[in-house]
């Protein structure tokens, strides 16, 4: 399933050249695929796979729970930045919508695909106008309009 998948990825990273955000979410529940989806793509193209909770765990290992919050958006933006490739995929982005951060993922995501072709593995659901992160009931539950925004849905149902 992953390479049927990571097809659908491929042709977006191609249509997202044309859009305003080069924003790409790969929805699918969690334990479906995405990051054997996203590790083929990787494979497949000169894209570079980056575990955002890992990356942003070492940047803020010695920082206050302020400066944490101050600071992710520029670190998450600088671990972008310092790849030389065109197309990152971002796997395990959990930290992003931590409570206590106090963080709009979307909007930095956004902001992060201004400049390259970002791809988020996103654990969550969609339906005809809305795409959520997690679940209702979950204290980290956000719902987002998706206009302007390329998807990729996985097969597999919630």
């Amino acid at each position: 399933m992953s390479e049927a998948l990571a097809d659908k990825v491929i042709r977006r990273i191609d249509q997202a050249a044309e859009s305003y955000y080069r924003l790409i979410i790969l929805v699918a529940p969690a334990g479906s695929g995405k990051t054997a989806t996203l590790r083929n793509v990787q494979e497949r193209t000169d894209a570079l796979l980056l575990n955002v909770n890992l990356e942003l765990s070492r940047r803020m290992l010695e920082l206050t729970e302020r400066q944490r919050t101050l600071q992710l958006p520029r670190l998450l933006s600088d671990v972008v930045k310092e790849s030389q490739v065109d197309v990152i995929l971002l796997d395990n982005i959990e930290m992003l919508f931590d409570i206590s951060l106090q963080q709009d993922p979307m909007r930095l995501l956004q902001g992060l695909s201004r400049d390259k072709t970002v791809v988020v593995a996103w654990s969550g659901t969609i339906d005809s106008e809305y795409l959520a992160y997690a679940t209702p009931d979950h204290s980290e539950y956000r719902r987002y309009p998706f206009k302007d925004i390329l998807v990729v849905r996985s097969e597999v149902s919630a």
